[in-house]
């Protein structure tokens, strides 16, 4: 895919997510199967979703969901409606917070199965060279 946005500005044309709660920062990699993102936001101490003095890093899964979102966008060329998180499986954390990764995140989403109404994403966040957190989410659209 070509002309994939550079910056959150443009991100958040494509996604429903908007302001603070637009999270990426960046598309590394995008085909038909999957992109790759990274995020810088983790370490704003005005997150939208930070709780007291910390990021969890369950977070993560919203950083992995915009990635879906924003995938959508770019294969169908359109900005990405609101959809619902249907199921998560196989979530794996192996941190407890994403406000300590010094580094930026990075964020992959591939494509396990698309329909018209929904889809099925594996997802991976990994930072500072470690693997934050993975999983698989079942999303439908609105």
């Amino acid at each position: 895919m070509t002309g994939l946005p550079d910056s959150r500005a443009a991100i958040a044309r494509l996604v429903p997510h908007q302001g603070a709660m637009c999270l990426l920062d960046r598309v590394e990699v995008c085909d038909a199967a999957r992109i790759a993102c990274t995020a810088a936001t983790h370490r704003d101490p005005h997150h939208p979703l930070r709780r007291g003095d910390m990021l969890p890093a369950v977070c993560g899964l919203e950083y992995a969901l915009q990635a879906m979102a924003l995938h959508g966008a770019l294969s169908d060329g359109e900005p990405q409606g609101p959809g619902f998180v249907a199921a998560l499986s196989g979530v794996v954390m192996n941190a407890e917070r994403l406000d300590a990764v010094a580094g930026d995140l990075h964020i992959t989403a591939t494509a396990l199965a698309r329909e018209s109404r929904g889809f099925i994403y594996g997802f991976d966040i990994s930072g500072d060279g470690q693997m934050l957190l993975s999983g698989r989410a079942t999303i439908v659209l609105a």
